[in-house]
């Protein structure tokens, strides 16, 4: 009877997965390579990634809703959390727009789903862009985060060609810890993010 109750246990254990590429390569190789260049006293003053919030427009489909559930199961896909709905704040009669009307969509990643589409973007989605020759590195505010626009989200492998109903960009910023634009800029970089020459 004792050796059936210690091998329930066993089997109810949760396994642990393991840490994300990313989250290792920063880890062993960036935090030291950051506090040599940077010459930091702390580990916890070394910036990291804190979070990578996706948008996409709804723009000319906001009064259809099969094809808003086609962009919202897209990016949900493509990042592996289900997307809120943005809402118009005011309303603009030019644009036919009215207060509370779905606009866009939204996901924001923090953690392991963070880490891993980070890795996604990096080393599969770019590359796949026709005539890719780096990100810019001068998308930075100022405050340490960086901004990109994508132009379709065909560069992602979760989506199929033949199932896309229209290409559509989405902007993917990333916020990190960084106090300056330099530091974001070497912390990017040292993660793989294929900035222009």
């Amino acid at each position: 009877m004792a050796e059936k109750k210690t091998a329930k246990k066993e089997a109810a254990a949760p396994v642990k997965a393991e840490p994300s590429r990313v989250r290792v390569q920063y880890e062993k190789e960036v935090v030291p390579a950051l506090m040599k260049k940077f010459g930091y006293q702390s580990i916890m003053q070394v910036p990291k990634l804190e979070k990578i919030v996706i948008n996409t427009g709804l723009g000319d489909i906001k009064d259809n809703q099969k094809s808003m559930q086609t962009v919202e199961k897209e990016l949900t896909l493509i990042t592996g959390q289900k997307p809120i709905y943005r809402k118009a704040t005011k309303s603009v009669a030019n644009f036919k727009l009215r207060e509370g009307m779905n606009i866009g969509l939204k996901v924001t990643l923090r953690g392991r789903r963070m880490y891993d589409f980070f890795d996604k973007l990096v080393s599969i989605a770019l590359p796949r862009v026709r005539d890719f020759r780096g990100v810019p590195d001068k998308s930075f505010d100022g405050r340490g985060n960086y901004a990109m626009g994508l132009k379709e989200q065909l560069i992602f492998p979760e989506i199929t060609y033949d199932q896309v109903e229209k290409i559509r960009g989405m902007d993917v910023v990333i916020v990190t810890t960084a106090n300056t634009d330099e530091e974001a800029r070497e912390l990017l970089r040292a993660l793989g993010m294929p900035f222009k020459k």
